[in-house]
């Protein structure tokens, strides 16, 4: 069957197993010499796509829960947003989310998502007991900070190139509300955004959408969401759903008009400097994922999404700068995400170091991977990284630029035979 990334690119033809039990799991293992693992397909590019997957999302039971230490035991097929319709209600919250809640909890771990609160509780990995997987041998170990170190600091944010994760132990964080506090501040330009941030350092959450075709004056004005956990007992959780997009949108419909005027009109529509609203944690965390295979909206050649992360010390000059060439080409996003990392962990491949984070979305056209290119030189400039996760294009000499564990990478898969058998379109692109 085909199967296409989130990012509706690549498209290739592949064969999916899938398991209910560690023996059939071995059993696929021992036959495939070329294999990945896939969860929801919401991976934005090519990091879970090969001729030969195990789809590991039907393995997806709860098999524990302490309420009195907050901590589950589930399999590696369990949805977050199954996580949250459980749990929420019960006064419990996952301790780092993504902004979407529609992956799995392996692939959470495979690629140590990140979310608003990183400079508080850091990446998905920091929650994580313990993950129970399986080498390319078919054995099963425990993987933890303090068992098989090594794996477990490969496995977090190694892109399923270690080894299929069968369960993990995750830490909650309790909560009293399903409603978030929020403040969100207006910001007129890039110096007025880094102000606000450090001004609001000290909230769990914090999040900005940021307007990449301002120029000038305005370049790197943005709406920046902080928030806390309500304190109001209400924990009453709807899953929402509200509207999805039934078809491919036609290629023209995303250009630079229609793009600087929604970035304007989403701008213009908050009129305070400073205003306070509180609202579901669906619409904090979560906002794309109330519309339905929103990634039609770019249409049939599909997109790609652009992250990157900067040193604290150099992000505003490699933010000024990336964001005058993306004005300047016309070639702007009206999903425009900039966030602020803490430190970062110890795993070899986690995307986080302490600094600014900007992800954008672009859609797939004509000189639109030039553009990348010269985007590429100056994230590189500034001794960034890029979040493979997102990434379906960086070379293999631009990704190892911003990993200096990649070598301990490579030795460990070789080590355990890993190499011989766990790859994707991604790590034969990026030699990993």
């Amino acid at each position: 069957m085909a199967l296409l990334s989130w990012g509706n690119y690549p498209n290739i033809d592949v064969i999916a197993y899938k398991f209910e039990n560690r023996q059939a799991l071995k059993n696929i293992i021992n036959q495939h010499n070329n294999i990945i693992a896939s969860g929801n397909g919401r991976s934005y590019g090519d990091s879970a796509l090969n001729k030969h997957q195990i789809d590991v999302k039907s393995y997806n039971y709860f098999l524990d829960f302490d309420q009195n230490t907050g901590i589950l035991h589930c399999q590696a097929g369990v949805l977050l947003s199954e996580i949250l319709e459980t749990f929420i209600p019960k006064g419990w919250f996952v301790s780092v989310t993504p902004g979407t809640k529609l992956i799995t909890v392996g692939g959470a771990i495979a690629s140590d998502v990140h979310g608003k609160n990183h400079h508080v509780k850091g990446s998905f990995s920091d929650s994580i007991v313990e993950f129970t997987m399986m080498l390319e041998n078919g054995e099963i170990i425990i993987c933890s900070h303090s068992i098989n170190p090594d794996i477990f600091q490969a496995t977090c944010g190694g892109m399923g190139l270690t080894g299929i994760i069968i369960d993990a132990k995750i830490k909650f964080l309790p909560i009293n509300s399903s409603m978030i506090d929020q403040l969100t501040i207006k910001t007129k330009n890039l110096q007025d955004t880094f102000e606000a941030f450090e001004q609001y350092k000290d909230y769990t959450y914090s999040v900005a959408w940021i307007d990449c075709m301002a120029k000038g004056d305005s370049l790197g004005r943005c709406l920046l969401m902080v928030g806390e956990h309500a304190d109001d007992g209400n924990l009453d959780y709807v899953n929402t759903n509200k509207i999805s997009i039934p078809f491919q949108f036609p290629s023209f419909v995303l250009n630079n008009l229609t793009v600087k005027s929604f970035n304007s009109l989403y701008y213009a529509k908050v009129r305070q400097a400073v205003s306070q609203q509180k609202i579901g944690i669906d619409s904090f965390f979560y906002p794309l994922d109330a519309i339905g295979n929103w990634n039609r909206i770019y249409g049939k050649n599909g997109f790609t999404q652009y992250q990157f992360v900067l040193p604290l010390e150099k992000s505003y000059e490699g933010l000024e700068q990336i964001l005058s060439k993306i004005a300047a080409s016309g070639k702007g996003s009206f999903l425009a995400v900039l966030k602020l990392f803490g430190k970062a962990n110890a795993n070899w491949l986690s995307f986080p170091i302490q600094g600014y984070t900007l992800a954008l979305d672009f859609k797939i056209e004509p000189g639109l991977f030039e553009l990348l290119n010269e985007l590429d030189k100056i994230v590189l400039k500034y001794e960034g990284r890029f979040y493979l996760s997102k990434d379906v294009r960086v070379s293999k000499q631009t990704f190892e630029a911003g990993y200096k564990d990649i070598d301990k990478f490579r030795q460990l898969r070789k080590q355990y035979k890993m190499d011989q058998k766990f790859h994707s379109l991604q790590s034969k692109r990026v030699g990993i």
